[in-house]
């Protein structure tokens, strides 16, 4: 079965409760401005559009110029969007010695290390690419995810308060928030926050299969049915309706190597 995108959240999900999902907001790293290039226009598409190729032409880019900042968060970005956690976390450690106190840097690098399951040195090094007096709402939401993962929930709501006061009803930050409340079970309530999320014109599919779990961990699959399946083409639609079910199914039985899918698609965020 071919697997949407949307359901990498949907599978870290499972196993915490037994299931978690956070859904990070945004793509970019936070704080992290559009990347543009001296590749030219047809080659940065070529690269963008897949993958592999767009590690190949960074990875060389940051070899020829190990000192640039640009060619760094270029190749960083690319280990992270393919999957290669452990490979982003060292190319961007190496890139932070080598150009210190660069704030994008520690930004790309803090979400490498949450990426990769090193959350404590992640929400330490977060806190390096911003500073009180000019906060980042996106690192602010990245710490609070850290911190769930740290068992430290009130602390992380802590965070996503902070963010929301940047960026009020924020859909990402709300997102991450309803789903601190599904780790310490607070179903009812992360339902709550997640359809103010799910409310907003700029919610996205993560916020929608987001509150597709919390409803079905409610017991109304019938309407997560609908909330996991909408805006999306018959087929993508019927395999997230089949996960949704397989996951539900299995909530007391946890699929080994779901903590790692959870990994995965924070790095996707």
């Amino acid at each position: 079965m071919r697997q949407h995108p949307c359901l990498a959240r949907l599978l870290g999900s499972a196993a915490v409760l037994a299931l978690l999902t956070a859904g990070l907001g945004g793509c970019q790293t936070a704080g992290m401005p559009d990347i543009t290039g001296a590749l030219g226009a047809r080659a940065e598409a070529r690269a963008s559009a897949d993958p592999k190729r767009a590690v190949d032409v960074y990875g060389e880019q940051y070899r020829a110029h190990p000192k640039s900042v640009e060619a760094a968060l270029k190749y960083g970005q690319a280990l992270r969007a393919s999957g290669q956690r452990a490979q982003a976390v060292a190319v961007l450690e190496q890139a932070n010695l080598t150009i210190p106190g660069n704030r994008q840097l520690l930004g790309l690098y803090g979400r490498a290390l949450v990426d990769n399951g090193n959350f404590q040195l992640g929400f330490d090094v977060l806190g390096r690419a911003h500073t009180p007096q000019n906060p980042d709402w996106r690192i602010l939401s990245v710490q609070g995810t850290a911190l769930d993962q740290l068992g430290r929930h009130d602390q992380a709501r802590e965070y996503y308060s902070s963010a929301l006061k940047i960026v009020p009803e924020e859909p990402s930050v709300l997102s991450n928030l309803g789903m601190s409340y599904v780790l310490s079970g607070d179903l009812p309530k992360a339902e709550t926050v997640l359809r103010r999320a799910y409310a907003s014109p700029k919610a996205d599919a993560r916020v929608r299969q987001n509150l597709g779990l919390v409803v079905g961990l409610q017991g109304r699959f019938a309407e997560a049915e609908s909330i996991v399946k909408a805006d999306l083409p018959a087929d993508e639609a019927a395999a997230n309706v089949a996960y949704l079910r397989q996951m539900l199914d299995g909530r007391r039985k946890p699929r080994p190597g779901a903590q790692a899918e959870l990994n995965a698609a924070r790095a996707r965020s």
